[in-house]
């Protein structure tokens, strides 16, 4: 088979120079092309697909360029309104496109544990999410730990807007059942940590996925490119890791 053509879309961000250098280590690759954010978009033409790790400004240009070109888009980028993310919806009955809040195959695997733990132990467990980041990160909190809580709303029947508490200050009151909270620290330059919290009386366990370096995030984007076009032969649809991975 002909190998992807990949342009990198966020190519002078630390993930963009770390998808630069996998795409260039993996045979099956080609790099076409490299787009910083406000850049002409005018490299999407030449490719098959693009792994789109800009800023949530900068998604929707580039999403709009894949749909009128008919191009696999690669979403890493997070933070986005809601709008935007029905843009990506709505995007995905035209293309394929793949959008996860994480494409570390570790991670993907802290998601489905997450859920299969919430399950079993259910709801008399207090769910907790604590995320840790460099000092440089922007949106708060990651996109991965907004999806480990989704996935414990699923699990518990919450809704993320209503039930999500973001850190807590001052006389708050008791903890109630129908809440996850959220806690985003930031400090160095920790690539990312994410610790899911599951505490009852007598008990607690604590699921924890710890990054050292960009590359696993960098490689399953990449693997998730070629997955689109080999397995899924450039069917639209909306699609994430999990469903790279065969872990639905």
């Amino acid at each position: 088979m002909n190998r992807l053509k990949v342009v990198i879309y966020g190519s002078k961000g630390r993930m963009g120079q770390a998808l630069i250098a996998a795409a260039k280590d993996i045979p099956a690759l080609e790099l076409v092309g490299t787009i910083d954010a406000g850049e002409s978009l005018e490299a999407i033409t030449g490719c098959d697909a693009l792994i789109d790790f800009t800023h949530a400004d900068a998604t929707l240009p580039a999403l709009k360029k894949c749909v009128e070109l008919g191009k696999i888009i690669v979403i890493g980028t997070t933070g986005h309104s809601n709008d935007v993310r029905q843009a990506i919806t709505e995007a995905s009955a035209k293309i394929p496109v793949i959008f996860s809040p994480n494409y570390s195959v570790g991670v993907n695997t802290l998601f489905w544990l997450t859920k299969k733990a919430a399950e079993i132990l259910g709801s008399d467990y207090d769910a907790e999410v604590i995320e840790v980041h460099h000092r440089l990160k922007k949106d708060a909190p990651s996109g991965t730990a907004r999806r480990l809580v989704e996935v414990l709303d699923e699990a518990y029947h919450l809704d993320y807007e209503k039930d999500t508490r973001h850190g807590r200050s001052g006389m708050t009151g008791e903890r109630t059942q129908n809440e996850i909270g959220v806690h985003a620290v930031r400090g160095g330059d920790v690539v990312g940590d994410h610790t899911v919290l599951l505490a009852a009386p007598g008990d607690r366990l604590e699921l924890i996925h710890r990054a050292s370096s960009r590359e696993t995030f960098a490689r399953g984007a990449l693997r998730a490119a070629l997955w689109a076009r080999d397995t899924k032969q450039n069917q639209s649809g909306l699609y994430d890791m999990q469903d790279v991975l065969g872990l639905r």
